[in-house]
């Protein structure tokens, strides 16, 4: 069994979530050099680098994105374990904002078992667009927001959990074909991080779109896709039994990703739930 030690992939989980070392070094108070030296004392430990470090940049490793979400569950139980046996049971509200899709696809065995973990924590969930969520956890109206993002324009402050490779899918008819100028889409609204990587990966390949039905429902988007309306976007790992991939031929698509926003001053109620829906879900990405 590795001696690993909790303050480490404490260590570990905020680096990767602020990429910085200075600003990891402050939320850890601790100074610059011992942070280095407990991320060198891990990645020894395991026998893999976990960052990949510039003058300007930190990102993780293919052996740290397989780290993430074990560490955070590992730190999320070590906080659960204190907090019952230290403080007594977790309690309190979570209020909770998420896409439609994401709610559908990951969110109920979450909430189900988080709910059974931690039974005196009160959930109220609300789904709406990424756009829309932002606004209304900026008023005050979430304590915690998961949103769709860019990976690499990812708001400040929020925790990227996991990245999500995209697919372009359809009825066999329109996803067996090669794209042909203006290729019909069914897509959300804008301002959508899927829409954007559709109509960007399109304008690259030098073919117009044309987005013939537009729902924030992901349900009425792949209605639309089923009457073989036109093509979407979707995860890779979600696509519906009775739709198919697009082949060769088609332009790649650019990874989404999903993220965590989180109030400043979070109860131990938020902060239980944040790590916790962290560790799930960046493993149902790992699956």
């Amino acid at each position: 069994m590795l001696p690993l030690d909790i303050p480490l992939l404490h260590t570990f989980l905020d680096l990767a979530q602020t990429g910085s070392f200075t600003r990891t070094a402050a939320r850890v108070h601790r100074t610059q050099s011992a942070v280095s030296a407990q991320i060198r004392r891990l990645e020894g430990l395991l026998g893999a680098p976990l960052f990949a470090r510039t003058t300007r940049s930190v990102t993780l490793t293919p052996a740290g994105e397989r780290l993430l979400p074990h560490a955070a569950a590992v730190v999320e139980a070590a906080a659960a374990l204190e907090a019952r046996f230290r403080h007594g049971e977790v309690e309190g509200d979570v209020r909770l904002g998420c896409p439609e899709d994401v709610a559908g696809a990951d969110l109920p065995a979450i909430l189900a078992d988080f709910a059974a973990a931690h039974p005196r924590v009160r959930l109220h969930v609300r789904c709406d667009l990424t756009l829309h969520l932002v606004e209304q956890f900026e008023t005050g109206a979430f304590d915690l927001i998961l949103i769709k993002q860019d990976p690499e324009r990812v708001l400040p402050g929020a925790r990227l959990l996991r990245r999500e490779p995209l697919a372009w899918v359809g009825v066999t008819r329109l996803a067996a074909a090669q794209p042909h100028s203006p290729v019909p889409l069914v897509l959300a609204p804008a301002p959508c991080v899927y829409r954007a990587r559709a109509l960007a990966a399109l304008a690259g390949a030098g073919h117009a779109a044309d987005v013939v039905y537009a729902s924030p429902s992901e349900a009425g988007q792949v209605a639309a896709v089923r009457a073989g309306l036109g093509l979407t976007v979707l995860p890779a790992r979600r696509v519906p039994a009775d739709l198919v991939r697009a082949g060769a031929g088609w332009p790649p698509l650019r990874e989404a990703a999903i993220c965590l926003l989180a109030v400043a001053r979070p109860t131990g109620a938020i902060e239980a739930f944040a790590r916790y829906a962290e560790a799930r879900l960046g493993e149902a990405g790992e699956r």
